[in-house]
């Protein structure tokens, strides 16, 4: 369409447009990347124009004003998220921080409560029906343009073709500024890449193929992304797309095949990045564009189903409150979109959400895992709200947990340096036991190499990783759910209980090294439980003493045999040449398993009790053919 033929009374310059502005408006700008840099440079620059309200949710090229005093006595900046170059501002108290979920600002626009005199989009070149598209900004923009009085947009030829909810018709439009320039573009950037690849590591590890993913504002998540490109037919439900996603692509690993709304499609509102990605998304139907209220509402969101929403944190405190947009009394970020998937993913069938973070801020000076948030710190993210968190040290998993298990949770997925100070703030506030020791101090990524699984003849998967301080309770429930016989032959005497004390004397000291428990877990519902334990300790010298236990359900499956085969794997890396296991002469089911995988173990009886001597074969086998306990 040729707008000088169809509308020329609205084909005007920057200039003539913003004259639609008077003083004392409320102006609506377009979002991020697809903010129309011509057109506010020329409203800025009108000195008529005086007492402004500007609302956008994040902001650009106002920054290159922010250091113009000039410049605030005539506008005032209400953003609903604070982008990297308007921090300094937001620090120094220039502009004016809107706290709002980013489902709901579209509906802040339609009841007027924030009312709009003019809004200032930027859309590509009208098809020959005259309909442009927002591009990249559809978001809370589309809301913007529709409950303005006037709409002045920039026609941008560089401004990609968006499908979706994304077009506007010439009609609809006041004042029309074609003017071409790049986009803004926002390429992502995270500076430590060791730690973005042992987060993404851990992430990997809870994102299943088939999942539908949600990734959140910040550069964390994206820098992670890379991470997930062993995974098979991933579907994409987000607010934003950026470059970190395109190797996804690329790579055929986003098909979106498995979602279960709008199937085959990437549902997103905003794209933010550079060229590249910009191109990508042009004109292209894999990308299906809609405004924040649908986008983010969280029970639109509930309907894919297997909904992974992965988002970042600047702190998260020990009983998980997550805070998101402040650092102490200075606002940093913004609310986003972190609630409103976090909610959505808890309703989605087979959802969940992550919280990924550094373990550390200021070149390691200070924890993100924090006693309690910064004061003046805002709560984004409520206790109730969280699932899981990650650092480069781990996974903490929160849901349906008390304080005392989120305290060890998170302070094990803490820098090792501190954890001790972590521990003993939780002692003094009684989140804890006054005797809990501190998880170990050593930073356990090996331990991942020593997780396992095993396809049992019952159909159910067995998931073996070391144990931790935080299964206390777990376990407790594990020892609880034995039968008498077998708690019999593994204590050798008739355990009545199973106290805090008795799980401190076993389990809260493993160093992984000089002794080392292995358990076995199988899922039940929305989570998994202990069905078995097994564990060495340092006897003497080069050997160590075995024991193992098996709920009665999963004996005869091979999960002994297991747990043997990996005790033994990881006891020789650490130096041991041998086991010893002590087994009651009641119990020859025990004896089969150890003379099964030992045919030269040296056994010795003597009061009822057998004393198993095991020297390991360096050409014993590495897997179990299932056939034993």
């Amino acid at each position: 369409m040729d707008l000088n033929k169809y509308c020329p009374e609205k084909v005007m310059s920057a200039e003539a447009a913003v004259e639609n502005i008077r003083n004392g408006h409320r102006v609506f700008i377009g979002t991020g990347c697809g903010e129309p840099q011509h057109v506010i440079r020329a409203m800025v620059e009108d000195q008529r124009l005086q007492d402004i309200l500007a609302y956008q949710m994040l902001s650009s090229t106002f920054a290159d004003y922010i250091d113009d005093p000039t410049f605030f006595r005539r506008f005032a900046l209400k953003l609903f998220f604070i982008s990297t170059s308007m921090r300094q501002a937001a620090f120094e108290g220039k502009i004016d921080y809107v706290p709002t979920y980013l489902s709901q600002i579209p509906k802040l626009f339609s009841s007027q409560r924030i009312g709009l005199d003019v809004a200032l989009v930027q859309v590509s070149p009208p098809d020959r029906f005259g309909y442009c598209s927002l591009g990249v900004s559809v978001d809370i923009t589309r809301a913007g343009m529709e409950n303005a009085k006037t709409v002045i947009a920039q026609v941008n030829p560089r401004m990609p073709r968006t499908w979706g909810d994304s077009f506007v018709h010439v009609d609809n439009l006041d004042a029309i500024v074609v003017h071409e320039e790049p986009l803004v573009e926002s390429p992502p950037v995270f500076k430590d890449e060791d730690v973005a690849a042992r987060i993404g590591f851990y992430v990997s590890q809870l994102v299943d193929d088939g999942a539908t993913l949600q990734i959140g504002f910040g550069h964390l998540p994206n820098a992670i992304l890379k991470y997930l490109d062993g995974k098979k037919d991933l579907g994409l439900h987000t607010q934003l797309i950026t470059d970190g996603m395109l190797p996804l692509f690329e790579k055929n690993v986003i098909t979106n095949r498995k979602k279960t709304l709008l199937a085959d499609r990437v549902v997103a509102s905003l794209c933010m990045g550079t060229r590249r990605i910009y191109d990508y998304v042009d004109n292209n139907p894999f990308f299906y564009f809609r405004s924040s209220e649908f986008v983010n509402d969280p029970t639109v969101i509930a309907r894919n189903d297997n909904l992974v929403s992965i988002s970042s944190a600047l702190e998260v405190d020990l009983t998980g409150q997550v805070c998101t947009d402040s650092m102490g009394y200075r606002f940093y970020s913004g609310i986003g979109d972190q609630v409103d998937f976090l909610r959505g993913s808890s309703m989605s069938r087979g959802g969940f959400s992550i919280i990924a973070l550094p373990s550390t801020a200021q070149k390691g000076r200070v924890s993100r895992i924090v006693p309690h948030l910064s004061e003046g710190a805002g709560v984004a993210t409520t206790r109730g709200d969280v699932n899981f968190v990650i650092t480069e040290y781990g996974i903490a998993e929160l849901q349906g947990k008390g304080i005392y298990q989120r305290v060890m949770e998170l302070s094990q997925i803490a820098h090792p340096r501190f954890r001790e100070e972590l521990v003993d703030f939780a002692k003094s506030r009684h989140y804890i036991f006054h005797d809990q020791l501190p998880p170990s101090s050593q930073d356990l990524l090996f331990l991942e190499e020593y997780k396992s699984t095993l396809k049992l003849s019952n159909g159910k998967t067995v998931e073996f990783r070391p144990l931790l301080p935080s299964d206390e309770f777990s376990y407790r429930n594990f020892f609880y759910s034995l039968q008498e016989e077998t708690i019999y032959f593994r204590f050798f005497y008739r355990i009545k209980s199973f106290s805090h004390e008795m799980a401190q004397r076993q389990w809260a000291s493993v160093d992984y090294h000089r002794n080392m428990s292995i358990i076995g877990l199988v899922q039940k519902g929305g989570h998994k439980e202990i069905m078995a334990i097994g564990s060495y300790a340092e006897d003497k010298e080069s050997q160590a003493e075995v024991a193992f236990v098996v709920r009665e359900d999963f004996q005869g499956l091979g999960v002994g045999t297991a747990l043997l085969e990996i005790l033994e794997r990881i006891a020789k890396k650490n130096g041991y040449r041998a086991f010893v296991a002590s087994v009651l002469a009641e119990n020859p089911a025990m004896i089969r398993v150890f003379k099964k995988r030992y045919p030269k173990a040296n056994i010795t009886e003597g009061g009822g009790e057998m004393r198993v001597e095991m020297p390991f074969n360096p050409a014993s086998p590495e897997t179990s053919d299932g056939s034993e306990v």
